[in-house]
């Protein structure tokens, strides 16, 4: 295309000179001159239809040209391989024909490169690494189930030491205290106790043995009750105390009742019926005056509870006190949650009092 526009561009070059003055003063004719760029122009353009016609050619014989055997049988290479320079088309004589209907010679073993898949983790190891350098690489990059295992191992330690300290003889014997009591609510008094057998082999359980020995208090097998209660075991427990005593008093043994409330008396607060116990045994043996002083012990504590004026009412009358008893009864009948029983009673104590 080059060469054309440069024959163009001749053509016009010629064609802008200015004519030769021979020509306004008579000289030769013009058409003697137009001959030789006509036939510059004729050859010019029968240049420009010769090369279409060849490039129309060219063309229509690469287009309808079947793809070459050699490359539809090549395998597909993968993406790291170089593409191969492209084919120079030559001329469509017969032996060029003949040398692309060919088949190409194999490559030899040594330069055939296999299809290699791109692997799917980072876990595979490609085919060139050695065994020395996996062997290094796997000690310094420990495994995921190991990593696993060590995050794992702290938490299964903080998973033990809370169970450790869940489990001291004070839970464990809570826990089998609420196992106790659903037993008992069942009547399961025998298995409640073959349950306290077993855990007492290991610890004192305080709780466990107040509600089995609670029970079998209620159901009036004092006996069995004491048998849980052993002396050496009470005698740390103010509670469990109590439940002695009681069991005890329930067979007639008001003397030794009294002896295991007094051994150690704890406070009031926290106690207050432990106190009521042993001020209400203390009026029983005859002890009116320090059945008093626990009476009043109770209502300094606590001043709302009619009983305890009551207790105290009685205390001071055994010891002659009138006045004294009369304005406790009188305190008594004036709160509320007053039995209608001890009511009665205390209405017939100030009407003998009055009448005097």
């Amino acid at each position: 295309m080059s060469l054309l526009n440069d024959a163009l561009r001749a053509a016009e070059q010629r064609q802008d000179r200015p004519v030769a003055s021979g020509v306004y003063a008579g000289g030769q004719s013009p058409v003697s001159n137009r001959r030789p760029v006509f036939l510059i122009v004729l050859v010019v353009l029968a240049i420009v239809i010769a090369g279409l016609g060849g490039y129309w050619l060219f063309s229509v014989d690469s287009s309808s040209a079947p793809a070459e055997p050699a490359e539809a049988a090549r395998p597909v290479s993968s993406p790291a391989m170089v593409e191969p320079e492209p084919v120079q088309i030559q001329s469509s004589t017969p032996q060029t024909l003949a040398s692309q209907n060919q088949a190409p010679e194999p490559l030899p073993p040594e330069t055939t490169e296999p299809d290699i898949t791109e692997p799917d983790t980072a876990e595979q190891v490609p085919a060139q690494t050695s065994p020395v350098s996996v062997a290094k690489r796997e000690e310094v990059e420990p495994s995921s189930t190991e990593t696993e295992t060590q995050e794992a191992e702290p938490e299964q330690t903080a998973i033990a030491d809370v169970k450790q300290v869940r489990e001291t003889p004070a839970a464990t014997d809570r826990s089998a205290a609420r196992e106790l009591e659903k037993l008992v609510a069942q009547g399961r008094i025998t298995d409640a106790e073959r349950r306290l057998a077993a855990l007492i082999r290991e610890q004192g359980a305080p709780r466990s043995r107040y509600v089995v020995a609670r029970a079998l208090l209620v159901d009036g097998k004092q006996d069995q009750a004491l048998g849980w209660l052993p002396a050496e075991v009470t005698a740390q427990n103010p509670a469990l105390r109590l439940l002695r005593a009681r069991a005890l008093h329930a067979n007639n043994d008001l003397g030794a009742a009294l002896n295991t409330l007094t051994s150690s008396i704890p406070p009031v607060g926290g106690h207050a019926e432990y106190r009521v116990t042993l001020a209400t045994l203390l009026q029983q043996q005859g002890d009116s005056a320090e059945a008093a002083r626990h009476w009043a012990a109770l209502i300094a504590w606590d001043d709302s509870q009619a009983p305890w004026w009551v207790g105290l009412a009685i205390a001071l009358e055994t010891q002659g006190e009138r006045a004294g008893a009369a304005r406790a009864y009188r305190q008594a009948a004036e709160l509320p949650g007053l039995p209608r029983s001890l009511a009665d009673y205390v209405e017939q104590r100030l009407q003998a009092l009055r009448a005097g």
